[in-house]
């Protein structure tokens, strides 16, 4: 029942598409709904199964709510999508949860804010040498007549390297695909083996339950699109589909490392640890606390995957080795179900019957099994090495930053739930006064004046308190799409067609 057809299900959120260096994502508004249709039914979607030799191109394909009333999807369809999905990421109250206002706010977005809207986006990628040929073959006439491009993003192949000098991409999680993890049970200890319903639609999720998705009555235009699960009786147009979240996130290189080496006086060991403790990790992407012995399931077997992910903060209460408002431990604070991992049988029971010693911070964050996202982002604009960034800018220097994309079942509960309780929250982890030093947008919220704020702890000393941080990251864009399984797909391009 659960086993995945990896040929239903696109390629991106099993592979990712690493070893395909070049990729543009193209953001496309629909001109002509009957030529629009005609080329997705001809497109060479990229779907999930293993091939040897590895292709040397994928394509991919994503639409906005907007993007499937142009193609003509009936409104009662689009009404099971999620609520946030349907309601958009500019939307008023939304925007203002993310973060989003200001400098930030939609309205200043270069793509997806109210009077640039988007429709759905084809994401190209393939080796070096293939690429031009590959986005000109798969472009054409019956594309130019369907489509007007919004905009064309542009990535750079950093090497695993985002624009601020530190290694990316080190943390994800591992899907379980064969659903051999026990659903919806209590977790002691830290794992990175997630369910993969939190990730793929149609599939149980950490809680053991579906994640709600739009559930259609079988008739001659959804024949191809399987049974649900939990409704035999229903066509399930979401199974083996996923949300995907795209942002642009312009980085001030300069800024940055100008601002490190200003409150460091100048020294540049001070620097380059201030800005370590600011990210959480080294810029070689290694754990600012101690590696554990045992090892953590899910994270990898080979060294460097050791040296990097083998480690919970368990054994940093005080934040002394990585800051608590550092930007990788709000991203993932490696926590559990319970605080103090429990271990006897005793003490379990206390700890699931709410009694026993409780710290102050222990109430203050949800379990991370419940809250991952799959990262899909690449950067764009050329590097800037920080020793480079510590002059001023020339006239025409470049534009840098992260394509952020990532893919999660449920966009409240995974992305913004992260971007609004973790990295935008001044209250994180018993904190006040300060957001995520990175992705924060340091404006006043209600309660709290200041958040342009960084602490760094100590043991047995004076905490380091950093004011005056300014916005290192602009947001110039973003949008909610759904990615389709391959059946769905099929559906969605012949549905204005009926």
């Amino acid at each position: 029942m659960n086993q995945v057809d990896y040929a239903d299900v696109q390629g991106l959120l099993r592979f990712g598409y690493k070893h395909m260096t070049q990729a543009r994502y193209a953001l496309l508004r629909i001109k002509n709904a009957a030529a629009a249709r005609a080329w997705l039914r001809t497109a060479p979607v990229s779907n999930a199964m293993l091939m040897n030799p590895p292709p040397t191109t994928a394509l991919q394909v994503a639409f906005t709510a907007p993007g499937l009333r142009a193609l003509g999807v009936a409104e009662s369809v689009i009404a099971g999508f999620s609520h946030a999905f349907r309601g958009g990421m500019t939307q008023e109250n939304r925007a203002r949860e993310l973060g989003d206002v200001a400098d930030n706010a939609p309205e200043y977005w270069h793509w997806g804010g109210p009077a640039n809207e988007v429709h759905l986006v084809v994401m190209f990628f393939a080796d070096p040498q293939a690429f031009d040929a590959f986005v000109q073959a798969s472009t054409g006439d019956v594309w130019n007549e369907a489509f007007a491009e919004a905009q064309w993003l542009h990535t750079e192949n950093l090497d695993g390297v985002e624009p601020f000098g530190f290694a990316d991409g080190i943390s994800q999680p591992q899907l379980d695909w064969e659903s051999q993890q026990q659903a919806a049970h209590i977790r002691y200890d830290y794992s990175n083996v997630v369910a993969l319903g939190e990730f793929l639609l149609g599939y149980c999720n950490e809680y053991g339950k579906l994640t709600d998705r739009p559930l259609l009555d079988p008739d001659a235009a959804n024949t191809d699109l399987l049974p649900a699960l939990d409704a035999p009786a229903k066509k399930d147009l979401g199974r083996n589909g996923t949300y995907l979240v795209m942002r642009q996130l312009e980085q001030d290189v300069r800024a940055f490392w100008q601002f490190v080496h200003r409150q460091a006086g100048g020294n540049e060991a001070e620097a380059q640890m201030l800005a370590a403790a600011m990210v959480g990790r080294t810029r070689a992407g290694d754990a600012l606390v101690p590696v554990q012995q045992q090892p953590i399931p899910g994270t990898g077997t080979n060294p460097e995957q050791i040296r990097q992910n083998q480690f919970t903060f368990d054994h940093d209460p005080s934040g002394a080795r990585c800051p608590f408002g550092a930007h990788v431990r709000r991203a993932n604070p490696r926590n559990t179900d319970f605080p103090g991992r429990p271990t006897s049988l005793l003490k379990k029971l206390i700890t699931v019957l709410g009694f026993g010693p409780q710290g102050f911070r222990d109430d203050l964050m949800s379990s991370v099994r419940f809250h991952r996202i799959l990262r899909r982002g690449r950067e764009y604009g050329c590097e800037l090495k920080p020793e480079d960034a510590l002059a001023p800018a020339p006239p025409d220097d470049p534009r840098r930053g992260l394509h952020f994309i990532c893919l999660n079942a449920n966009i409240a509960r995974q992305f913004e739930f992260i971007q609004n309780a973790w990295m935008a929250s001044s209250k994180f982890s018993g904190l006040t006064g300060e957001t995520d030093p990175l992705l924060g947008n340091h404006q006043p919220v209600p309660g709290c004046p200041v958040t342009s704020v960084f602490t760094v702890q100590r043991d047995n000393a004076l905490r380091q308190r950093v004011t005056g941080l300014p916005q290192f990251v602009m947001v110039r864009g973003g949008a909610y799409f759904f990615l389709p399984s391959l059946r769905a797909l099929r559906y969605i391009a012949r549905a204005g067609d009926q």
